[in-house]
């Protein structure tokens, strides 16, 4: 139980500006220092989970893993200082290790700088209306919320484009102490962070034709409706839809992911599958049919609320 969850994604980027209205639309929170004071580049989910957007030439920022605006450094709360201890024994024969006293940091073997310090996320109470179904109905008297956009609870899971995938997954589960949850047969595996979690925090991708790098970043909601609603929140807001919304038969979640400038695409998504230490990692295909049970391709209009027609698309 050494790692906990995902505290911040750094993000070198070629149009900033454009990068943090993106972040802001998306339903992330300027970051407030003492006396109110906004920190201009940092965003923060209900968690505290934080998303930063710098300048892609920013001389503080790690070697890119690809070219162009993408994730620059991903850090991992762990659970304690003695957590903490462990895991600086575990990576300090790693590449690019530097210990910073209370945060450590070192390259994985995909080639992103990855940071580990003590957890400062927050615990997040919200009301989540039930959802009623044959023989279990729960909401009475009370109608499913309809959300006019998403305001993320927390950082989810992160994929990424690998080269070794060997490697890679080695250092996670070895090193950081992952979980593999399932595994798509020679070409890709899915981590949580922790034995009892949701199903992963970390997807690794191996395809062909396509070298290491971002693929995106997924932020929980509540619920159904606010994947729906921060979906079209963000077309309102002239953002253009990857896919969705839709659902992965493999996690069980709910989905809607959207084009960023930020590098990737960026994922609303709920309902993922809780596993703990009785759950048997499955091994299979890698196929359309076990990434989407169903999808909207294009997103939805926001004034006909149908699909968009093929040549809306972008």
């Amino acid at each position: 139980m050494s790692i906990v969850g995902i505290e911040e994604l750094e993000f070198g980027v070629e149009d900033t500006e454009k990068g943090k209205r993106f972040a802001a639309d998306f339903g992330l929170r300027p970051r407030q220092q003492d006396g109110d004071q906004a920190v201009s580049d940092t965003f923060e989910a209900l968690n505290g989970a934080r998303l930063r957007v710098r300048a892609v030439d920013d001389v503080d920022l790690p070697e890119a893993f690809e070219s162009g605006s993408t994730l620059r450094r991903m850090t991992w709360g762990a659970a304690s200082s003695e957590a903490l201890q462990t895991l600086r024994e575990r990576l300090a024969d790693q590449p690019g290790f530097v210990d910073h006293g209370d945060a450590l940091e070192c390259r994985d073997p995909n080639g992103l700088t990855v940071r580990i310090r003590v957890s400062t996320l927050r615990d997040v109470e919200l009301e989540v209306p039930a959802i009623n179904q044959w023989g279990d109905i729960r909401r009475v008297d009370q109608p499913s919320p309809v959300y006019e956009a998403a305001h993320p609870v927390g950082i989810g899971h992160a994929v990424f484009f690998v080269d070794d995938l060997t490697a890679t997954e080695h250092f996670y589960r070895e090193c950081l102490g992952f979980h593999v949850s399932d595994r798509y047969i020679d070409r890709a595996v899915f981590l949580r962070m922790q034995a009892r979690g949701g199903h992963h925090n970390l997807f690794l991708l191996k395809v062909p034709h396509r070298g290491r790098g971002l693929n995106h970043v997924a932020f929980t909601v509540r619920d159904i409706h606010e994947v729906i609603g921060g979906g079209l929140a963000m077309t309102r807001q002239a953002w253009t839809t990857f896919i969705g919304p839709g659902r992965h038969p493999i996690s069980s979640a709910y989905f809607w992911y959207v084009n960023s400038p930020l590098g990737g695409a960026f994922e609303y998504y709920t309902n993922e599958d809780f596993l703990t230490e009785a759950w048997s990692p499955r091994e299979l295909e890698h196929s359309l049919a076990s990434f989407t049970e169903w999808a909207v391709e294009g997103g939805i209009d926001i004034e006909t609320r149908r699909q968009k027609a093929p040549h809306e698309r972008a």
